[in-house]
């Protein structure tokens, strides 16, 4: 029988951006129910239910490992599903499954937050910090750095095949002029960069509820998105 469409709630976003080309990747069929994160949608009861950390992305799938739904939220945690209900993009053996789940987790830990900051401080603070963007700008280099030298030893992120490590990292990178990169400081990174942007499921992914995504119009979507609103008791 086919599949049944697993529901995606995200928004185009470099943490949505991951699960959308995964799910491209492996021709799992899907619905992406946008969930505008300037307007507040993140906090809305029934997003809450299947995402309590008020994060996009999240997904149902209703042809869970025990044939019932499952819904899941963290886009790291989706992936390992996603690749282990598929047997695509995550090692068999234990030792490169490892090597995976390690530059998933230096991505997770370090490249999505730190990334995260450098923009904030740069293009959304209501104020030009400049400790905070020499700090964050200098943590982007630093990382950019890492995966560079990393990319001097290895086709790929986590070894010689495109892993979920790859489809976790590559949509925060998308954006490095914002992040204060020059991209040909860093030619192994460059080189494996072009080479993931150049394929068919990955350019399907990011387009996904990509002409929803508008700039933000104001102060009331930057406090929803950035201020009160996400530490506001619920």
């Amino acid at each position: 029988m086919p599949q049944a469409p697993i529901d995606v709630y995200s928004w185009p976003t470099p943490n949505g951006h991951k699960v959308h080309i995964m799910l491209e990747e492996c021709g799992l069929p899907y619905v992406a129910h946008p969930v505008n994160i300037g307007k507040g949608d993140q906090f809305a009861p029934d997003f809450l239910a299947i995402s309590p950390n008020n994060k996009i992305p999240a997904i149902v799938d209703p042809e869970g490992p025990d044939g019932q739904p499952i819904s899941l939220f963290e886009s790291g945690a989706i992936l390992v599903y996603l690749a282990g209900k598929t047997g695509r993009f995550m090692p068999e053996g234990d030792r490169a499954r490892y090597d995976v789940l390690q530059w998933l987790m230096f991505q997770m830990g370090g490249v999505g937050p730190m990334l995260g900051q450098a923009h904030h401080f740069r293009l959304y603070a209501p104020e030009k910090l400049p400790y905070a963007i020499e700090r964050y700008t200098n943590e982007a280099r630093r990382l950019y750095g890492v995966i560079d030298k990393r990319l001097s030893q290895s086709a790929f992120i986590a070894g010689p095949d495109y892993s979920i490590a790859d489809i976790a990292i590559f949509p925060w990178l998308r954006s490095w002029e914002n992040q204060g990169i020059v991209l040909t400081e860093y030619p192994h990174l460059k080189q494996w960069f072009d080479g993931i942007a150049a394929r068919p499921a990955v350019q399907r992914g990011v387009k996904v509820l990509a002409d929803l995504r508008k700039p933000l119009t104001g102060d009331k979507e930057r406090d929803i998105l950035f201020g009160k609103s996400q530490y506001a008791r619920r």
